[in-house]
């Protein structure tokens, strides 16, 4: 498996890696693109943006699951290509996505996993076409890049959900038709674990206040490692004003301090309006000296801003992912540990 956090910081600090082939500019201030709502039926189109689809039943299962939704899948021209750990060259990969978004038969478009590759890609997407014709695009982990991308550059409301490969289990179907197939203004909140259902108490997926109150702003997050390293390129959305989320996976805590330290002197933190840590998976002390608990990390970070925020949202790698609407306006409450729709996020 590629080691996604070196790569990651070799991109941060690689300046050439920011001499893109054209100008590109944020879409701040434009009006928001909602996409048209699924229906029984909608045909959606299967890619794989990051890592390689190694073995040919990941994807089977994928069009599986696609037709359990009641949809129809259609796979990306490149989808079973293969550069080294990656899916295809980047442009290969960015032609599949641009080819999706051009074809009005399209409705969707669904990676069949994460890993790591979407970042290498984003200079080569027509974000031109992109505008002119709005599609779900749904995904988590590495698409963070892909998902944060879009929106910055084109005001698409993009969507923070299940991969292809991902358990699509009852909590997480259940979201996405919501959202996507009902066009529901969704409140979001923990469900039990089926464990806890014969308890008296909860004890998976517990929510916990950093900072009491509610909050305002438009939804923007996803995976810590990527997002920090897009900081400072056209790819990541403005912040200022917004609800930022933060989930991870297989992190040492004290890289979660890392990354949180550099969104923080950065100036981000600064311009948040509320803020909403999901889980962090396998994210362990290094063994070889004393380390801080992730929750004195993330309260360190976020509870000097006095804004509303809390801890311990279901989203993030080995839970059933919540589809968040990514670009729409949204209201958290940190004592109820909510994140409220404000309308709905599909036309």
């Amino acid at each position: 498996m590629i080691n996604r956090r070196n790569f990651l910081l070799s991109l941060a600090a690689t300046p050439s890696v920011f001499a893109f082939p054209f100008q590109l500019a944020k879409a701040a201030g434009k009006p928001l693109l909602k996409p048209k709502r699924l229906q029984p039926g909608s045909i959606v189109g299967i890619v794989a943006p990051a890592s390689a689809v190694f073995v040919r039943e990941e994807l089977n299962i994928v069009i599986d699951a696609v037709k359990g939704l009641g949809l129809v899948p259609r796979l990306g021209p490149h989808l079973l290509e293969r550069y080294g750990y990656l899916a295809g060259k980047d442009k290969d990969r960015a032609a599949d996505i641009n080819q999706f978004f051009g074809d009005s038969s399209i409705a969707a478009i669904l990676p069949v996993r994460g890993g790591w590759g979407c970042s290498r890609m984003l200079p080569y997407l027509d974000y031109q076409r992109i505008r002119k014709n709005p599609k779900i695009l749904v995904g988590f982990s590495d698409l963070t890049a892909l998902i944060l991308g879009l929106n910055a550059q084109t005001n698409l409301v993009t969507f923070h959900g299940p991969n292809g490969l991902t358990s699509w289990k009852k909590t997480q179907t259940d979201y996405f038709r919501r959202v996507l197939f009902n066009g529901e203004a969704v409140t979001f909140q923990n469900q039990k674990d089926g464990d806890d259902s014969n308890r008296l108490m909860q004890v998976k997926y517990r929510k916990q206040t950093i900072t009491s109150g509610k909050a305002k702003g438009r939804l923007i997050g996803g995976n810590l490692s990527v997002l920090s390293a897009i900081v400072g390129s056209p790819y990541l959305p403005d912040l200022n004003g917004a609800i930022l989320f933060l989930e991870d996976t297989r992190e040492n805590i004290y890289r979660i301090d890392r990354m949180m330290t550099h969104l923080k002197i950065a100036g981000l933190f600064n311009k948040l309006a509320g803020f909403v840590f999901g889980q962090c998976s396998d994210c362990l002390p290094d063994a070889d000296y004393g380390s801080l608990t992730l929750e004195e990390v993330v309260w360190d970070h976020i509870q000097p801003l006095g804004i509303p925020a809390w801890y311990g949202a279901m989203i993030g790698h080995g839970v059933e992912n919540m589809t968040l609407p990514i670009g729409l306006e949204v209201e958290i409450d940190a004592d109820a540990g909510t994140i409220r729709m404000l309308e709905p996020a599909v036309e």
